[in-house]
């Protein structure tokens, strides 16, 4: 939940270093997106490239997008289809979120119908359907109780129960297809006994002044929150790193691409200082060592 002096500390960070460097093109050609088939749960004909989140924000002056490998998960994040500009933010039941001064644009990519797909779910959600377009027999995630629940095993039939507090059983389910489906039902129980402390065990330490695409700004606990990292520009002469953030929030809600500062200008690109000791975003700040990469 947000309290005063976040607010305080992000709108100070931003009035001194505020990211209000004029936009121009990337001085390297963008790699080429990813096929329409990585984004499975658009609709056919859906996706398209000038709608994607590369192609929408250009980076500061003065700065170069980092390499990432074809395939990857940052070349599938960069590449994220975007509903069209203005868009607002919704909650899970179509309401409007309270707060509409945060974002700067807002994924093509639904919120379910339940208070589910929160801040470390919307992470485990995009990681999910990476791993769907690529192989899904990689997709497994851990419960806030410890245990790993992959989705080839429970496709095949071996679901699990939960009984009292953290006490996690292994339970028949009828066996089905791996279908993007049978992903969003496997889903829903993830999301049901998983969240930022589970994820954070999940993710390995990185230090901030190495931020890559993919990896994630996160706080495990109660209250705890996670920000992923969509992209990240360098700039050659000094090595500093910008990024685009993302996030769901609490209810469940559209993943936004988060604003950079308050004032109009500010833009979408977050100067990531490693000699600061916190990350300053709209609804929670991090400490530099909060960061995490699967």
């Amino acid at each position: 939940m947000l309290v005063l002096p976040a607010i305080l500390l992000f709108v100070s960070t931003y009035l001194l270093n505020g990211d209000s460097t004029p936009h121009t093109q990337p001085a390297r050609p963008l790699q080429a997106a990813p096929a329409s088939e990585s984004y499975p749960w658009l609709p056919a004909g859906r996706y398209a490239e000038r709608n994607g989140l590369a192609t929408r924000f250009s980076v500061p002056a003065g700065y170069q997008r980092v390499e990432v490998p074809v395939g990857s998960f940052g070349h599938w994040l960069r590449h994220l289809p975007l509903l069209p500009t203005g868009t607002p933010v919704r909650l899970y039941n179509g309401r409007l979120k309270d707060r509409q001064d945060v974002h700067a644009a807002v994924l093509d990519l639904d919120v379910g119908q339940q208070d589910l797909q929160q801040c470390a779910d919307a992470v485990i959600r995009l990681r999910a359907e990476y791993l769907f377009s690529q192989d899904p027999a990689r997709i497994h995630f851990q419960l806030t109780s410890g245990h790993s629940i992959g989705f080839q095993p429970w496709c095949a039939g071996t679901g699990f129960r939960v009984l009292h507090g953290e006490d996690v059983q292994p339970a028949p389910k009828p066996a089905e297809a791996p279908t993007h489906d049978a992903l969003r039902r496997y889903l829903v129980q993830i999301f049901s006994y998983a969240g930022t402390r589970s994820l954070a065990r999940e993710l390995r330490p990185v230090p901030l002044a190495q931020v890559q695409p993919g990896d994630v700004l996160i706080r495990g606990g109660s209250p705890g929150h996670a920000v992923l990292v969509l992209d990240v520009a360098v700039q050659p002469a000094t090595g500093r790193r910008v990024a685009l953030l993302a996030q769901s929030y609490m209810p469940a809600q559209q993943v936004h691409v988060l604003k950079a500062g308050p004032r109009p200008e500010a833009g979408a690109w977050f100067a990531l200082d490693p000699s600061r000791p916190q990350v300053h975003t709209p609804e929670w700040s991090f400490a530099r060592e909060e960061l995490g990469r699967f």
